[in-house]
């Protein structure tokens, strides 16, 4: 015969429960949400905060990108009414503001 029977090796011990295997699965999770998860969090925090300080006069850039002074803040309805130019008035989500680029007092 030219060729030998393969035989099976022996079974080792049983696995059982391995901490070391969830180590970097623990470490992956550590770096998500120090560079991820809290920095998202903490901008979340601050561009809300941003929002509800919006005032009249205030200078702002929209998500869509058009810029224009704050004119009026109707806090029911969450909306601002936003000169864009002249005689040209929008009323805009208070949460479609993207960046108050200068405040109305300064």
């Amino acid at each position: 015969m030219l060729i030998s029977p393969a035989f099976a090796q022996a079974a080792g011990a049983p696995g059982g429960f391995d901490l070391m295997a969830l180590a970097p699965l623990v470490l992956i999770f550590v770096v998500f949400y120090f560079l991820l998860i809290r920095p998202q969090q903490k901008r979340a925090k601050e561009h809300k905060e941003m929002l509800t300080k919006i005032r009249r006069n205030d200078r702002i850039v929209t998500n869509g990108g058009l810029i224009g002074k704050v004119a009026k803040v109707i806090d029911d309805r969450d909306e601002l009414e936003v000169d864009l130019a002249d005689n040209v008035r929008v009323k805009v989500r208070r949460g479609m503001v993207a960046e108050v680029v200068s405040k109305g007092d300064e």
